[in-house]
């Protein structure tokens, strides 16, 4: 897929809606120096070619209940794409699921997983994760403490 063209007003909309993605239109245009109509077309087309893939309210992990975070290194019994491609399906559609990549190196996929608590995480590791015949070995490692976290996209070597 080739990587979109972005001039310096498209990045600096997509640099203010990554910082407050409630700006009015008008609020937005004035920020970036363009006239209202304009910029909403730019958005429109930034949105249109999937820079833009959606717009969401980030919540405190504390305050909704799910302060605890871990991070599972799985590794799956075989590398046929059909399974690897099963597999990511399953775990995609799980809840806790916050992130699934694909890595290279000791193990297969590097999920990040939310629960209430590490009862709760007990629970899907053991009654959920590891009953997935494909999964071979999970190695978790738990979050202490989150310093950072869903920060914007840096744009720099766009430019």
């Amino acid at each position: 897929m080739p990587k979109a063209k972005l001039d310096a007003i498209d990045q600096r909309i997509i640099g203010e809606l990554q910082a407050d993605a409630r700006l009015s239109n008008v609020d937005l245009a004035d920020r970036v120096g363009l006239s209202p109509s304009p910029c909403l077309r730019r958005v429109k087309r930034l949105e249109q070619e999937g820079i833009i893939e959606g717009y969401r309210a980030v919540l405190n992990r504390d305050s909704v209940g799910l302060g605890f975070s871990a991070f599972l290194a799985v590794k799956i019994v075989g590398h046929a794409n059909e399974h690897a491609l099963a597999f990511e399906d399953i775990v995609c559609a799980m809840p806790e699921v916050l992130a699934c990549h694909l890595v290279s190196g000791d193990s297969d996929y590097l999920l990040e997983v939310v629960t209430a608590d590490l009862e709760h995480y007990r629970q899907f590791l053991v009654e959920r994760l590891l009953t997935l015949p494909i999964v071979r070995e999970v190695r978790s490692n738990i979050a202490i403490q989150t310093r950072k976290a869903a920060a914007p996209l840096p744009l720099e070597h766009s430019q």
